[in-house]
């Protein structure tokens, strides 16, 4: 609780923890770790795809189990911390990713690859939604919230690209084994630094009864939603599995909410997303998730197949993204988030990374890095670490600290399914632009050469193509932000809609990734 809305409430401000700095760093370290992942072994599928003897058909199940249990399990890790205490579920799933982290690097066939893979993405959605709900309760100064939320918000938007850099030097130097093994001293170290520093807040825990339907319910329903996607992306929008999957999605969803609304002791508390703050946080960072993991994708594609970068050169190729995210989220968020309202960091930031992505509509084969990615890329970095920074600090606005878990998960679920979104429309989009440039360009082509060109042509057309879409989402992601969010300074504003029973002119404290 801030110290005013405890003043009001004519209790003692409790003193923030003396040692959340350095629980900060060990928190981010986690957060690195599971950020990393998701793109650490994108680059060393090919290399792990011939060791293990992985059919094409089911090399997609390394990046599938994984993007699976993540996703469909996340409301039940948030709730988890919330009931078992958010230290606890931090240690406990650090130490469930090593354990998992280690039996993939060891995996001496595609089924235990398979289940290790999945086996992260059970742990990692334990830890995700208690990383973030320990800073939430930990930092509750504005401006102290502001610095701890922006070096979150750099790290969960620049990891990915990191893991590109990282993932091609273990793959090209060592062996692919090494990009799991590397996540071993990040847990160890993340778990016993969590241990020994991080001190939770007393009375912030949910003891209610699992609510048993509500997981079920909603486990079923987001991993039918996120296969759906991703079987999309690999068998078409009209085959009758993706299309079955979609329908199974809707109608379990639609019964967790139905169910949600019913009982006592709800998995997600409806209020936690009908605030309009929250809901436009939700919603606006899954259609910033879409346009940005469809971005990794076809720029990966882009530098290594039509520009003949190594691995290691493509992940270098991505720093100014990075460097974009860290200055946007720590120096340009961090500074006025406790000056200008949210909606108006999260608007413009949005619109300055749609800008970036306009310039990479006009890829072309030849296209120079220096005249065209990298200012590209560095607006997309910028817009989007101011942009996260706020709405990670936004996301469990006015929540009672015993639902802070489960608001936590709601931000990460909303980046999960709009990666597998972003993954499977917007590749779909390209592949099918693709196909129709090259069917309508090919037959001029004579010698073997000029038909390779027309098929690079196919491709970076498919890019630019998909790119417009991924525009069109930025803005839209722009337009809801500053409709939804009305939340006034942290520092200043009373905050509207909160839930915690509190009157509207107490201020409550942003929390948040």
């Amino acid at each position: 609780m801030s110290e005013t809305a405890s003043k009001a409430l004519g209790t003692p401000a409790a003193a923030p923890d003396a040692g959340r700095w350095k629980a900060l760093v060990f928190i981010a370290l986690a957060q690195l770790m599971v950020v990393l992942d998701a793109t650490i072994v994108n680059i060393a599928l090919p290399s792990a795809q011939q060791d293990l003897g992985i059919s094409d058909g089911n090399r997609q199940w390394v990046v599938t189990a994984y993007a699976l249990a993540f996703g469909g399990l996340l409301l039940f890790g948030g709730r988890i911390a919330d009931l078992w205490g958010r230290k606890r579920a931090f240690v406990v799933g650090l130490g469930g990713f090593a354990a998992a982290s280690a039996l993939g690097g060891a995996a001496t066939n595609e089924a235990m690859m398979f289940g290790a893979r999945a086996l992260q993405g059970v742990f990692g959605a334990l830890l995700a939604p208690a990383a973030l709900s320990l800073l939430a309760v930990m930092f509750t100064d504005a401006k102290e919230r502001a610095k701890a939320f922006g070096i979150y918000g750099a790290i969960a938007g620049g990891g990915g690209a990191v893991g590109l850099i990282l993932g091609g030097f273990l793959t090209e130097y060592l062996d692919w084994r090494w990009t799991f093994f590397v996540n071993i001293p990040f847990a160890i170290v993340a778990a016993a630094g969590a241990y020994f520093v991080i001190r939770e807040p007393e009375g912030g825990r949910n003891r209610s009864p699992l609510d048993i339907p509500g997981v079920i319910l909603s486990t079923l329903g987001l991993v039918a939603l996120v296969y759906g996607f991703t079987r999309a992306e690999s068998d078409g929008w009209s085959d009758s599995v993706t299309v079955g999957m979609f329908v199974a999605s809707a109608v379990l969803l639609a019964a967790f909410v139905l169910v949600e609304s019913k009982v006592k002791a709800p998995l997600l508390p409806l209020r936690v997303v009908t605030e309009r703050n929250r809901g436009g946080v939700y919603l606006s960072l899954g259609l910033a998730i879409i346009a940005m993991f469809g971005l990794f994708l076809f720029l990966t594609y882009y530098l290594q197949i039509v520009k003949g970068y190594s691995p290691v050169k493509t992940g270098f190729a991505f720093l100014p993204m990075i460097a974009g995210m860290i200055t946007g989220s720590t120096q340009i968020g961090t500074r006025l988030m406790t000056r200008v309202a949210p909606r108006l960091l999260m608007g413009p930031g949005f619109l300055v990374a749609a800008l970036g992505m306009l310039l990479l509509t006009q890829l072309e084969i030849g296209s120079s890095y220096a005249a065209l990615l990298l200012p590209a890329m560095l607006l997309l970095g910028l817009g989007m670490g101011t942009a996260f920074m706020p709405a990670m600090s936004l996301a469990t606005q006015g929540v009672e600290a015993r639902d802070s878990g489960v608001a936590s998960a709601m931000v990460n679920t909303s980046q999960q399914v709009g990666g597998a979104i972003g993954t499977a429309l917007l590749n779909t989009i390209a592949a099918s632009a693709t196909t129709s440039y090259i069917a309508d360009h090919i037959v001029g082509a004579t010698s073997r050469s000029q038909q390779q060109l027309v098929q690079l042509e196919g491709m970076v057309k498919g890019y630019t193509s998909a790119i417009w879409f991924a525009v069109g989402i930025l803005v839209v992601a722009a337009a809801i932000a500053l409709t939804f969010v009305n939340a006034g300074r942290p520092d200043s504003s009373p905050v509207t809609g909160s839930d915690s029973g509190v009157d509207d002119e107490v201020q409550i404290p942003v929390v948040a990734h």
